[in-house]
């Protein structure tokens, strides 16, 4: 097999541990600073050597991975929280030669817990919509600061803040000088935050009107250029999932389950997955209240008897599944670039 080895990634510093398999011979050590010119100048010492290396999917992977491809060596990227549960429920040493050596050693034994590499064009589009969820997030937090300051001063549940009529209303609201400059201040963060979020709409609109993956989520009820850049970006290659049941436990939206002895809690979400593609999901599902979705008498049904957020969530899972089988039906197409 050649060197085997593992990196434990940090902001100051890389871990390294790797082996020769032919010579039986160990190495371990740091690159110092974690930086692409110091990675790259590292790997020239496996030129023309068989070599493969891996590492936990946290940040910085990225540059490494492409370094690793640049120096012809193959590169494994291990999901964190599966690679952790790997080292056992024992209490062991926590260190950073330890965790680059469980990585190699999961390499070794052909059991890396294996996160897919998303393609350059993949990964710069779920940068994107993650920075476009981050800003509305912003604002949002803006905004509900802007409640706080009514409600802290006694004045009425006030019209949408973001609203022409709601900062009308809050500019004459009888307010103390120092909550109008809370105000204040928040309405021009609003106002920074649009003007990004505009910018990443538009470009997002853009690869929506173009690119063959987001085209085919699109044909579905509540999906527009924003949602289905979200969930492409997110799912990226759909047909690396066995099934629509998993693309559902990898956003996280799979209900837990406790079982034992005849006796079951009550189930949750797991949550465990990634954050954009749930929002995407959910906000999808806000439009089958009307009679024209197709998931309309579902969604009525489902909130008869769970109630509306339960109800929006499960038609939600259905988007995902939906989403699933559109994307693996273009095959590679999918995740094809868009200039």
């Amino acid at each position: 097999m050649g060197i085997v080895g593992g990196f434990d990634l940090h902001r100051r510093q890389i871990t390294y541990d790797y082996i020769d398999t032919s010579t039986g011979e160990a190495r371990r050590g740091v690159i110092k600073p974690a930086s692409r010119a110091e990675v790259r100048d590292w790997l020239r010492h496996f030129e023309g050597r068989d070599a493969a290396f891996v590492l936990e999917g946290t940040t910085g992977w990225r540059f490494v991975v492409e370094e690793l491809r640049r120096a012809g060596i193959d590169a494994h990227v291990a999901e964190p929280a599966d690679a952790r549960a790997l080292r056992g429920p024992k209490r062991r040493a926590k260190t950073d030669r330890a965790d680059a050596r469980h990585l190699r050693d999961l390499l070794l034994s052909g059991s890396v817990p294996e996160s897919w590499i998303p393609t350059e064009f993949i990964a710069d589009l779920r940068t994107k919509v993650r920075l476009r969820k981050a800003l509305v997030d912003q604002r949002s937090g803006w905004i509900k600061r802007i409640h706080a300051q009514l409600f802290h001063h006694g004045l009425p549940e006030p019209p949408n803040p973001h609203s022409l009529h709601g900062r009308q209303w809050i500019a004459a609201a009888p307010l103390p000088p120092v909550a109008h400059q809370v105000v204040d201040v928040a309405y021009e963060m609003i106002d920074a935050l649009d003007v990004q979020v505009d910018k990443l709409d538009a470009e997002l609109r853009a690869i929506a009107r173009r690119q063959k993956g987001c085209l085919a989520l699109q044909t579905q009820w509540g999906v527009g250029p924003v949602i289905s850049t979200s969930i492409l970006a997110e799912l990226g290659d759909a047909s690396r999932f066995s099934s629509s049941r998993r693309t559902v436990r990898y956003a996280g939206l799979d209900v837990t389950v406790d079982d034992s002895d005849g006796k079951r809690t009550r189930g949750h979400l797991s949550r465990q997955g990634a954050p954009v593609l749930r929002w995407a999901a959910f906000e999808a599902s806000n439009t089958a209240w009307r009679k024209a979705s197709p998931d309309h008498d579902y969604y009525i049904a489902t909130k008869a008897r769970l109630g509306t957020k339960r109800a929006r969530i499960s038609v939600g899972r259905r988007v995902l599944r939906r989403s699933h089988h559109l994307l693996a039906a273009l095959g590679e197409g999918a995740i094809e670039p868009v200039g």
